[in-house]
């Protein structure tokens, strides 16, 4: 059997070597991410994937949550991506709130910090423009007073704590049914997709989804 592993490791120890640096270039630096539900729509859609920014916040040891260095803070507007211990799977979702904030959502509008969030009808009815101070983004809102998540008391943001939310307001169990997320969560940043295919049509490609910035 040793003979065996050693004449494998001989014979194949370049390509191992390649699998393991690559593997760990992707734990530590840059990966991408599947997204297979609809709760940040019409932001990103099912069968997108978008590329991950792991070094945005953080330089960790590959394979772990550990941070060796700490590059920068998760800031609002932010779509990040984090592993969540309370839903035991990592999901994608936007910064609304950081350590501090007072945050309130009434009807499905926000006030962070006392200043209520503007906010745009566009052509879709379900959809309107966010303004998260120097982040506008489109959200969808199909249940404006009436849905379960559309309210939700003044709450502080504690500290080392983020609150996060889907775009798709109505669709999303995100820190209204989790919690604040813990800063040592957080796996990376997205400002773009990769690549999509469309579950509903065959899992054809989106082509004009390629390489879009989110």
């Amino acid at each position: 059997m040793k003979q065996f592993w050693a004449k494998f490791w001989r014979e194949n120890k370049y390509f191992l070597i390649f699998l393991g640096l690559m593997f760990m270039f992707r734990s530590a630096c840059a990966d991408w991410n599947t997204v297979p539900t609809a709760s940040m729509k019409p932001t990103i859609l099912e069968g997108d994937r978008i590329a991950v920014n792991k070094l945005a916040y953080d330089l960790h040891i590959p394979f772990t949550h550990i941070s060796l260095v700490r590059f920068a803070d998760p800031q609002r507007g932010d779509i990040a991506v984090f592993d969540s211990k309370v839903s035991d799977k990592r999901l994608v979702k936007r910064v609304i709130g950081v350590p501090g904030d007072t945050v309130t959502l009434i009807n499905n509008e926000l006030t962070i910090n006392g200043t209520a969030l503007q906010y745009e009808k566009t052509a879709n009815n379900t959809d309107q423009i966010e303004h998260l101070f120097n982040t506008p983004h489109i959200v969808r809102i199909n249940n404006p007073e009436n849905h379960p998540f559309a309210n939700f008391p003044t709450v502080i943001v504690p500290a080392g704590h983020y609150l996060m939310m889907g775009d798709n307001r109505d669709l999303s169990a995100d820190s209204r049914v989790i919690g604040f997320v813990p800063r040592d969560e957080f796996v990376g940043r997205s400002r773009s997709v990769i690549m999509s295919l469309n579950y509903d049509n065959f899992y054809l490609p989106r082509l004009d989804r390629f390489f879009k910035s989110l």
